[in-house]
């Protein structure tokens, strides 16, 4: 399959990585065709990784993942272009965080409100699946770093096919066990609104490595 990951850093090079092991072509987009991180990649990844712009990859993938950072996402996506992205799955894995006020960053959107759903509104015609913004790069890709996988992912979005396409993906190619459908895209809010208190557990276990396990 032909994927897009839009976004260049820590958390693209990890999904477009994984995406190439599992055999897949992907390009990497970024603001330019000649950005320094995205050749250092595709140097790393061999002949089915490629980079271009932002419109250069979302034209290519069949399925986009948004690895941007959240508070410039809107603006990536819209240089990805509304014609690129149309009736294409777009997996936002983006958090919106203000690290203005120090390394405890706030949400730039909450309660009211998500990037999710920001990004639903602006491009209608997109199938937006929020899922994976929940851990650090590493365990989305590879679930077993914790508890040998025995934790939860949550996906939200309003079409229940592109759910679906994106159940599989995580379980087949990421290999995650337990994921839990909240429903609609408006449920972006909750699984955003988790930052707060993962960034002060990272700071409390002094590692990325953990997370959230819902039991009943």
């Amino acid at each position: 399959m032909k994927i897009a990951v839009l976004g260049t850093g820590m958390v693209g090079d990890t999904i477009g990585t994984k995406l190439v092991q599992c055999g897949h072509e992907v390009k990497m987009g970024s603001r330019t065709a000649t950005n320094e991180k995205a050749t250092v990649w595709v140097k790393k990844n061999g002949t089915r990784a490629s980079h271009g712009t932002f419109a250069d990859a979302a034209s290519f993938g069949e399925i986009v993942f948004n690895c941007t950072h959240g508070g410039a996402s809107l603006e990536a996506l819209n240089l990805a272009g509304v014609h690129n992205l149309k009736s294409k799955i777009l997996i936002d894995i983006a958090n919106a965080l203000d690290f203005s006020k120090g390394t405890l960053p706030s949400l730039i959107v909450c309660n009211t409100d998500s990037l999710g759903e920001q990004i639903q509104r602006a491009f209608p015609d997109t199938k937006v699946i929020k899922t994976l913004n929940t851990m650090n790069c590493n365990l989305m890709v590879n679930p077993n770093l914790v508890a040998n996988g025995d934790h939860d992912i949550f996906l939200c979005g309003n079409n229940v096919e592109a759910k679906a396409t994106v159940t599989k993906i995580l379980r087949d190619w990421f290999g995650w066990k337990s994921i839990i459908d909240l429903g609609d895209i408006t449920n972006a809010r909750a699984t955003e609104m988790l930052l707060p208190i993962w960034v002060r557990l990272y700071g409390e276990f002094q590692s990325p490595n953990f997370n959230f396990k819902i039991v009943r």
